[in-house]
């Protein structure tokens, strides 16, 4: 079955996180991708290991764990961009495809002629996402930017980590690529808005995606707390700025998170926990007054949450509807019925390495499911099948293109 993305095609010039999530996304909801790479070289992130994957025999082969995160579905084509011919190869690519994404220097494919206002010219309806650090306008805007500068200078780490005063205080990088994967989303948000506007015009245009727009737009709810107080948010380390309890508790034998967002629920843990009392209490009995007094608070719920072990408690807990859940690591993770039940980790058929595992995209459609169709593919292996289905190109029209470097 067809995604519901069917049709769309995809012209992808972007490299290492941000901009190949948003494709390989648009890939998982059924666009066709085609993803451009450096002959010989290809994607930055082919290199960055280890770990590599290793085949079905045990093998350890040269495809990165990096790449392979955010590369499934797409086309491998090689063209060297730097030389005129590469360039003429893209404009002809370009004006087959609905939408191109590249993630350059501002600026960099403008000296090459395949910039937003050059390649509209040859097709006025393509959508052209451009994904750089800081966007292009502003006085950073020729900067590089990677995803741990942008989370320091977003502020991001001033609300991550251990809180001042504590062992290990400090500014704490989130740990994952938290703003190329935020900003992948928000540009594949940007596409399909473009698309249905182009639906109703006709019109192509040109998104300017910046990651440190895009941080700055996740701080949401820490951002409006300072608008609204004029206090600067610091870290607070296990604990919720707003909410309270709601943080890790000790147990018997390890930690479980609980987390109460209103009042009936902590009446009910209350109860659970054989202290009904504390409900009552004026200090505690409303949220604004469970935060004011959180020290005094968890003290007392630590007391007795020590006494059973995690999965005892959150049996207990869950059991009275009020939320309580495990720290995991990753091997836990996809041990987690909840997450098996959700089909969350997937294998994909390739016919060189075998079955590549990997993440399931966590939309789920009633109409139209999404069908993996590809594993993430070696560099350069659907070029001459890209060519000559999507530009007519002849075998001796891509054997003459290989022997002068231009693939």
């Amino acid at each position: 079955m067809a995604g519901p993305l069917s049709g769309i095609r995809v012209l992808d010039l972007s490299r290492v996180m941000a901009g190949p999530w948003c494709t390989q996304i648009l890939a998982d909801l059924g666009a066709e991708v085609i993803k451009i790479e450096r002959p010989g070289l290809g994607d930055d992130t082919r290199h960055w290991g280890p770990p590599w994957f290793k085949d079905a025999q045990g093998n350890t082969t040269t495809q990165s764990a990096y790449y392979l995160s955010a590369n499934r579905g797409k086309h491998s084509v090689t063209v060297d961009i730097g030389s005129e011919e590469g360039q003429a190869l893209i404009r002809e690519l370009a004006a087959e495809c609905d939408v191109l994404v590249e993630n350059f220097k501002t600026g960099g494919l403008d000296k090459k002629g395949l910039g937003y206002a050059d390649l509209s010219k040859i097709n006025p309806g393509l959508i052209y996402c451009s994904v750089t650090g800081f966007g292009h306008t502003g006085p950073m805007a020729a900067d590089a930017g990677y995803d741990y500068l942008i989370q320091a200078q977003s502020g991001l780490m001033s609300i991550t980590g251990v809180a001042d005063g504590q062992p290990g205080a400090g500014p704490m990088r989130v740990g994952m690529a938290v703003a190329d994967l935020t900003t992948g989303m928000n540009a594949v948000i940007a596409i399909l808005s473009a698309v249905h506007h182009r639906t109703n015009t006709g019109e192509g245009q040109h998104l300017d995606m910046a990651l440190l727009d895009v941080q700055v737009s996740w701080m949401a709810n820490q951002a409006q707390n300072y608008f609204c107080s004029g206090k600067v948010p610091g870290r607070t380390g296990e604990y919720h700025p707003n909410l309270a309890p709601y943080q890790p508790f000790p147990t018997k034998d390890g930690k479980v998170i609980i987390a109460v967002g209103n009042d009936g629920q902590f009446q009910r843990l209350c109860k659970a926990l054989g202290q009904p009392e504390l409900a009552e209490d004026p200090r505690f009995a409303t949220n604004p007054q469970r935060v004011l007094h959180r020290e005094e608070l968890v003290g007392k719920l630590c007391e007795c949450t020590r006494t059973r072990t995690s999965r005892e408690w959150m049996d207990c807990l869950v059991g009275v509807h009020v939320p309580c859940g495990p720290i995991q690591n990753l091997a836990e993770v996809f041990e987690d019925p909840q997450v098996l039940a959700r089909n969350m980790k997937i294998e994909l058929e390739h016919p060189q390495l075998g079955k590549v595992p990997g993440i399931a995209n966590p939309i789920k459609f009633s109409k139209t499911p999404q069908v993996y169709r590809k594993a993430p593919p070696l560099l350069g292996e659907d070029t001459d099948t890209i060519l000559q289905r999507v530009l007519d190109k002849s075998p001796e029209d891509i054997a003459s293109l290989r022997a002068r470097g231009v693939l």
